[in-house]
């Protein structure tokens, strides 16, 4: 995996150093302060699961924050796909601190293996057709964890935050109309993508003929937004599309042979399950 798929350092950081401080305030491990002094051991990360992994630089600076004497090895990179019994590092070190350290290290590999498992699960149901595109139906504080995860398990990442660029919603429209709030856009931001939400054709062509950059087509069937995709394609410039709302493992072949360019789904990162991963640990 290259390093543009990995998160931002400083969050990895950030997000760790708040769980550490959640799981240990503030008094420490009394259970592993029970343990007797010097005593070392080996632990596995397993995945008991198939799936793709992400979520590795987390754990690292899990074992980092707690204890770096503890020496933590990969077997596996972020975008593996791994099959069940895989084993996915090997932490040796002080027992105390590899018991301290193991359930944040757990939660953030679990959870983040799991986005990035059902985001491969999404394109490969694509098959090609559309690039799957992640929201920003995040975990607040998470999400450049979480769309690093997405961006592990194949798919692709859409707005980081409000900030980005311009997405004209429903709630927007009402108030200004398309044309007028695609006008108010351009003056106020010049240099920013305008991104249109349509949930009809009459939506599109107002926006096609104002300018819009990118169009999401939401709550549409495939029928409507193969026609959708065609208006966009006779306009003299064709801007991105993105189908979007309520699509499923089961749906989203159909969205993808529409031809639109991205469908986003929620999913990926609200309600993605956790991939299965678990620590044996043999003390030496």
């Amino acid at each position: 995996m290259t390093s543009l798929a990995q998160p931002p350092a400083n969050a990895v950081a950030d997000a760790v150093t708040r769980a550490i401080a959640e799981d240990l305030l503030p008094l420490g491990d009394l259970t592993s302060a029970l343990l007797p002094t010097g005593l070392c051991a080996t632990a596995r990360f397993v995945s008991r699961e198939s799936g793709i992994i992400a979520g590795r630089a987390c754990a690292t600076e899990a074992f980092t924050q707690i204890d770096p004497s503890v020496t933590l090895t990969w077997s596996v990179d972020d975008g593996d796909s791994v099959l069940a019994g895989t084993v996915l590092a090997e932490a040796s070190g002080a027992l105390a601190s590899i018991l301290t350290a193991e359930r944040t290290a757990l939660n953030f590999l679990g959870h983040l293996s799991g986005i990035a498992t059902r985001t491969g699960q999404f394109v490969a149901a694509a098959g090609g057709g559309a690039r799957i595109w992640d929201t920003r139906k995040t975990t607040p504080g998470l999400r450049s964890l979480e769309k690093a995860a997405v961006r592990a398990g194949g798919g692709a990442n859409h707005r980081g935050n409000l900030s980005d660029w311009i997405l004209l919603k429903d709630n927007h429209i009402a108030l200004f109309g398309i044309t007028d709030a695609i006008t108010r856009a351009r003056s106020m931001w010049p240099g920013r993508t305008v991104h249109v939400e349509c949930d009809r054709l009459e939506q599109v062509l107002e926006a096609l003929s104002a300018g819009a950059d990118a169009l999401l087509l939401d709550n549409m069937t495939p029928a409507q937004v193969t026609e959708c995709v065609e208006a966009a394609a006779a306009s003299p410039r064709r801007p991105l599309v993105e189908a979007s709302g309520g699509i499923t493992l089961e749906t989203v072949g159909a969205y993808a042979a529409t031809g639109v360019d991205c469908i986003s789904v929620g999913g990926l990162t609200n309600s993605a399950p956790v991939l299965d991963i678990g620590l044996d640990i043999d003390p030496i």
